[in-house]
Formats: C-alpha cells, structure tokens, sequence
C-alpha cells in the first residue's frame, strides 16, 4: 500500500476513545486492513502535521449476525492507536 490517502479511513469517536485522548494523548483511528504501522504514522504526519511517538494496530473480527434463521457475518476491520508527542493533538476529535 502506497498512497497515504487511502491508509486512513476514518477517525473513530467513542467514549473509550475520549478517555485515552485526556489521559493518554492516544487517538483512534480505522485504518485499511493491509496498512502497516509505518505506514499509519507517515499518513497521520502528514495529514494531521504531528509527531507520532507509537503505533499499536488491532485487527476486529467481524460480529456474527443472525435474522430469524438466516445467519452471517459482518466484515472484519482494523484499528490503529496512534500515540503522539507531549505537545500536539489533532483537532478533529475536540469537536463537540
């Protein structure tokens, strides 16, 4: 995967999320299946202007779902926790 514009596919806002924002400086972010973590911190760098300390990733396995007696599943996705430096944040996630 090349192109850092497809590496990020969008930021996720969650209660959990918030909390590690004010404790942590760490951000959440769900990010294509096939990014790596060098590849995640050269995007966040350049479309957000920080420094990234650290990189964790977590593949989430799709839900099992059932209706009636038809059952599937839904589509398995990627997280990254990117940690940034002591005086930067990201904008984006202060909305409220």
């Amino acid at each position: 995967m090349k192109d850092l514009s497809q590496v990020i596919k969008r930021p996720l806002i969650t209660e959990r999320g918030a909390k590690l924002r004010e404790q942590r400086r760490q951000y959440l972010f769900e990010v294509h299946p096939d990014a790596n973590k060098h590849e995640i911190r050269q995007a966040v760098e350049h479309f957000f202007g920080v420094k990234v300390l650290d990189v964790r990733t977590q593949n989430r396995v799709g839900k099992k779902k059932r209706l009636g007696r038809f059952a599937g599943q839904r589509p398995g996705w990627k997280r990254a926790v990117v940690t940034l430096g002591p005086d930067d944040t990201i904008d984006l996630f202060d909305v409220v």
